[in-house]
């Protein structure tokens, strides 16, 4: 064997050795890339063959500094588990899906008559694996990946949009908006966003007087204010406003999503026979629910499992007890029947096609509501407690914690 042939096959060794690349390959060789000063034309064109073969699946949107790495490169399969923190303050992830942010809610006097309800986010400090506590956001999107978050300032329907770096907590850039914003959504490549457009304050609250018990309490708008939504490009830094007609069934906050495919919008819809989502194409035009999202539900976050065979839906039953133990139904999207069942009283995140993050209850049924975030396995009654214990209002007027997951 010359030396060629030696070079050549102890090359294919390595490469039969070595496994798959890690999550954040692509992160990893960009950092390294900006540090460097590439001065060649051929040096720059392979530098760039290069990184893009190894970006395909990550979003296109990157404003990290430096040799900063998202938390989210351990292995997919990697839990980080925090069981005795309520809330949270260290990183909480299974597989594909970390938490990203949470935040609190609670409601704001304005005026003797009028107020809002406001929420506080703790975001992802990616440096550092810990929440962040940061108050100059009324609403915050994550796109996939942990590295940008779109936010609005406080003061909604807002003017502008921002592009926030989560490993600095640097705005990046300010979108300026020709109408006003209230809700924001990535889609699932992480290339654009939806950006829903309101009159007024969808989070408005009016006291008025209650006919059932003669006394005065702060209720929402009925009628939603949306007027429509921008579709943004954050790399470009544009928007393209589309007008939606709202119906009948479309109170209060309403805000837009993108489908699966990233194809489609839906938002909620109250009391259609057709569902509780409304699809729209990306003029703004209502169309028919796609044939695998028509039998989901806008208040159950998990919805498809990352290969699209399986849908989750809302809990199917609670089994009496000391603590009330929870599953949820597991369907068939295209048909809606039931495949089978899982623990957990509410799905927020697949974890991958098998396992998925949920609320489960751990109080009893005549205890006031206790629940905590989990690790659920289709068809088993295994749990893995991920986070502690939250406290369920009933009155909603206050969130202790809500989670917001986000592939990594």
């Amino acid at each position: 064997m010359n030396v060629e042939e030696l070079v050549r096959e102890t090359l294919r060794e390595q490469a039969a050795a070595q496994g798959p690349a890690a999550p954040g390959l692509a992160d990893r060789v960009l950092a390294v890339r900006r540090r460097r000063r590439v001065r060649r034309l051929a040096s720059v064109a392979a530098a760039t063959a290069a990184v893009v073969a190894v970006v395909v699946a990550v979003p296109m949107l990157d404003t990290g500094k430096g040799d900063v790495h998202p938390v989210g490169t351990v292995g997919r399969d990697g839990i980080h588990a925090h069981p005795d923190q309520t809330p949270p303050k260290d990183m909480i992830a299974a597989g594909r899906s970390a938490l990203a942010a949470y935040y609190t809610e609670s409601f704001v006097a304005r005026t003797k008559d009028e107020g809002t309800s406001e929420r506080t986010y703790r975001l992802l400090d990616t440096r550092t694996g810990t929440y962040r506590k940061d108050g100059r956001w009324s609403h915050v999107a994550v796109a996939p990946g942990l590295r940008t978050a779109a936010v609005l300032e406080r003061s909604l329907p807002a003017r502008r949009i921002g592009l926030l770096d989560l490993a600095t907590g640097e705005v990046e850039r300010w979108i300026p908006v020709d109408h006003g914003v209230g809700g924001l959504a990535f889609s699932g490549d992480g290339r654009r966003l939806v950006a829903t457009t309101y009159a007024e304050n969808p989070d408005a609250q009016f006291k008025k007087r209650n006919p059932l018990t003669g006394k005065d309490g702060w209720v929402g708008v009925h009628a939603s204010p949306r007027t429509g939504f921008l579709l943004v490009d954050p790399a470009a830094g544009t928007a393209t406003w589309s007008r939606v007609t709202n119906g009948p069934g479309v109170l209060g906050r309403a805000d837009f999503a993108f489908t699966r495919d990233d194809r489609l919008l839906f938002a909620r819809i109250v009391g259609s026979k057709d569902g509780m989502e409304q699809f729209y194409d990306l003029a703004g035009k209502p169309v028919t629910a796609p044939a695998d999202e028509r039998h989901l539900r806008w208040d159950v976050g998990a919805r498809l499992s990352p290969n699209g065979r399986l849908a989750a839906l809302g809990l199917a039953r609670e089994v009496d007890g000391s603590p009330g133990r929870s599953y949820s139904s597991i369907r068939d999207p295209r048909t809606g029947k039931e495949i089978t069942k899982v623990r957990g009283a509410q799905l927020l995140a697949w974890a991958d096609d098998k396992r998925l993050i949920a609320w489960e209850r751990v109080s009893g049924l005549e205890e006031p509501y206790r629940a905590r975030l989990v690790l659920v396995t289709l068809s088993s009654e295994k749990v893995v407690p991920l986070s502690g214990t939250r406290m369920f209002d009933d009155d909603r007027e206050t969130v202790e914690w809500e989670p917001v997951f986000v592939r990594r």
